[in-house]
């Protein structure tokens, strides 16, 4: 188990983006650009963008350009808590504290210097 600074983010597993409305964006991502889609829950739906993940999350009251719903960077890790952890040792503020978001997986946000939106996403270390 990692509890120092070791951990990197090396992999961006996904880029989400805010839509008005999945009834709209999902068939213009899906059959206008061509992306498969790999599964949809609720408010989501993941896309096959070719090495990085496109997740479209459904947020009906998208603010304007610059609003923190429209864009966010997610960074894949292995252990979520060792990344957590490692991160906040060199310093990261974190918005939240790891949360499960969808099966096995959770996830923490956090902001880079000019307010962009960026987080950790992937399971918990099996104990």
């Amino acid at each position: 188990m990692s509890t120092g600074t070791d951990v990197k983010l090396s992999k961006v597993g996904n880029i989400m983006l805010g839509v008005t409305s999945l009834e709209t964006s999902l068939p213009f991502y899906r059959d206008v650009l061509g992306l498969p889609v790999q599964f949809a829950i609720e408010e989501f739906a993941f896309l096959d963008g070719g090495g990085v993940t496109i997740v479209l999350r459904g947020t009906p009251n998208l603010g304007e350009p610059g609003d923190v719903m429209r864009t966010e960077v997610v960074f894949a890790v292995e252990d979520i808590d060792a990344a957590y952890r490692s991160l906040q040792a060199r310093g990261l503020r974190f918005r939240v504290e790891p949360r499960r978001v969808t099966g096995d997986r959770y996830a923490a946000d956090f902001r880079d210097p000019d307010g962009h939106v960026l987080s950790i996403f992937g399971p918990r270390a099996v104990s």
